[in-house]
């Protein structure tokens, strides 16, 4: 086989693996994290250039009490969505899940101490409701090897 027809193997794999996001057509698209408290946007921590330690005591107020992963699901359903897209985590390096390898995360980190991930996982396999993660890997301005120009420590 040819790189070329590797190439083109993968793009028609993508495709098959695609089609059900080009058939559903509507769905539900959520950022969500420490960001919601300032209510400026995901992106509040770099345009704000807030330093790192700044940043990460929005975590001691973060505790979405009324977060209700049936609810969302079953409001996705009667709107006629097909799917839920969710941050797990953002470029601010938050994870919004319980995580072993990094303790700034929703679990660990703030008075909530649940996985809104793994409710909203559970939820949307009892409903019926595809679900997807946005996780933002290369982009991490809270770890100190991220590669963004201006990654940390703003």
């Amino acid at each position: 086989m040819t790189v070329a027809g590797a190439v083109q193997q993968s793009n028609r794999e993508q495709a098959e693996r695609m089609s059900w996001w080009t058939e559903a057509k509507f769905g539900m698209f959520i950022h969500w994290g420490l960001y919601a408290l300032p209510g400026e946007g995901e992106w509040h921590m770099y345009r704000s250039k807030i330093p790192v330690a700044e940043y990460e005591s929005l975590a001691d107020q973060f505790n979405p009490v009324r977060f209700n992963a049936k609810e969302w699901v079953q409001l996705a359903r009667q709107a006629g969505m097909k799917y839920i897209v969710i941050t797990a985590k953002h470029h601010d390096g938050f994870a919004m899940y319980g995580s072993q390898a990094e303790p700034f995360n929703i679990v660990d980190a703030t008075p909530f101490q649940r996985d809104p991930m793994k409710e909203l996982a559970r939820a949307c396999q009892e409903e019926g409701m595809r679900l997807c993660f946005y996780y933002s890997h290369v982009i991490d301005w809270h770890h100190p090897h991220s590669v963004h120009p201006s990654a940390n420590n703003i």
